[in-house]
């Protein structure tokens, strides 16, 4: 692991960058101004930029997100979300009208990945985990912590139900403060040490990767990923063997804590930057 300053040291060495969102461009409310810059700078030479974000959103949100938060559109070949992922995976794996399964849906009334996500799924969406065939698992329900979902998930391993998770994180920094709140990566995480059957297709799974720079002719010794969660972002780009860089303004901020998760977990980013900037 090597500690840089800037992006411009590294700058020439990648043709191809894989960027995540929260905590790297944006806080959820705001774009971060260094990464105006920093995009602006790598798009005038000429450099293929994605992104891949671990949000339970469909991709057409975030598309469409990006203005409001400062960012072109075009900035960037392709935008895709764990979300997005999920919901092709359910909407081509569940086509039979006939045997339509019961899906138990987590998620925060608020949010977009609520009632808008079950748009073009061919479900019967129950209200009770005994009901349940399977579980969507899109945003945390408002005012629970994850001691709070155990009753529920002993009740989804007892009857064999497998979860889908649209957001695999396990925190992400909340908006406008540096609290870190949990996301639903974490449930699926405890449902996973129970013995239940999670299915993700966001990071740090190779399939968001690949089919998120599908559109051009990869090659991985000239493509760096750019993400702040170890888990996620850095096991990832292990995962789909290209170099990667740890942004530190972000989910994991103090270097000694930093060391000791890449320590106890052998995961490995190649740099380590303060902010995503040049």
């Amino acid at each position: 692991m090597k500690e840089i300053k800037s992006i411009e040291e590294i700058i020439y060495d990648y043709d191809n960058f894989i960027i995540d969102q929260w905590g790297v461009i944006h806080d959820g409310a705001f774009g971060y101004d260094h990464a105006f810059n920093t995009i602006n700078i790598l798009n005038n030479n000429n450099k293929n930029l994605f992104i891949i974000s671990n949000s339970s959103k469909r991709s057409k949100s975030s598309i469409n997100r990006l203005p409001k938060l400062g960012f072109k559109i075009n900035s960037f070949i392709h935008t895709m979300t764990s979300g997005e992922m999920i919901w092709q995976l359910l909407k081509n794996n569940f086509l039979d009208d006939k045997n339509r399964k019961n899906c138990f849906h987590i998620y925060d009334e608020d949010k977009e990945d609520g009632l808008d996500f079950r748009d073009g799924l061919n479900f019967n969406f129950v209200e009770k985990i005994e009901e349940a065939d399977l579980i969507l698992a899109c945003t945390p329900f408002i005012n629970l912590q994850p001691i709070d979902y155990i009753p529920l998930l002993e009740v989804a391993y007892k009857n064999e139900v497998t979860m889908y998770c649209a957001n695999p994180d396990f925190e992400t920094v909340e908006n406008n403060s540096n609290n870190n709140v949990f996301c639903m990566g974490a449930i699926g995480e405890i449902y996973k040490k129970m013995g239940g059957n999670v299915i993700i297709k966001g990071k740090p799974d190779v399939s968001i990767y690949a089919e998120t720079t599908n559109k051009i002719n990869l090659e991985k010794k000239r493509t760096l990923a750019i993400g702040d969660s170890l888990f996620h972002d850095i096991q990832g780009a292990n995962n789909f063997e290209i170099d990667s860089v740890l942004v530190k303004s972000g989910i994991h901020k103090d270097l000694n804590k930093i060391n000791n998760l890449i320590k106890n977990h052998q995961i490995i980013p190649t740099y380590i930057i303060d902010k995503f900037s040049i």
